[in-house]
């Protein structure tokens, strides 16, 4: 059985075949997400604000608690949700990815580290895992 935390080392030819797989899965989200959104109408049962996952209220405050916010739309919550569960699906994916190539069944702190680490449009949260 292995340790936690043990990375798998891989060759370059492995390692190549595993990043093109990863852009695969990726290429696959994103049409999906973008086939979801395109299928979407106002008032439809898909409607965002009674289909989110995070809680519209706690956005809200959030970004209440910028200074320079005075006013915020109904919608922004509402889209601001929808890009944060893409943006966590996302770097889900792509630790998983990582769990995977470690030939874990888990999803581990040292995943979702090496995803960012990885991910040029991650960069920002880089001293945030530090």
């Amino acid at each position: 059985m292995e340790e936690q935390g043990q990375v798998v080392q891989l060759t370059q030819e492995e390692h190549a075949a595993h990043l093109a797989q990863m852009e695969q899965q990726l290429k696959v989200f994103w049409a999906g997400q973008l086939a979801e959104m395109e299928k979407l109408e106002v008032g439809s049962e898909q409607d965002f604000k009674n289909h989110n996952d995070l809680p519209l209220a706690r956005i809200k405050r959030i970004m209440k608690s910028d200074e320079d916010v005075r006013m915020i739309s109904a919608e922004a919550p509402v889209l601001f949700a929808k890009a944060c569960e893409m943006f966590i699906l996302e770097l889900t994916l792509r630790s998983w990815g990582y769990s995977e190539k470690n030939k874990r069944r888990t999803l581990q702190k040292e995943d979702i580290q090496t995803a960012i680490r990885n991910t040029d449009i991650f960069d920002f949260l880089v001293d945030v895992i530090n």
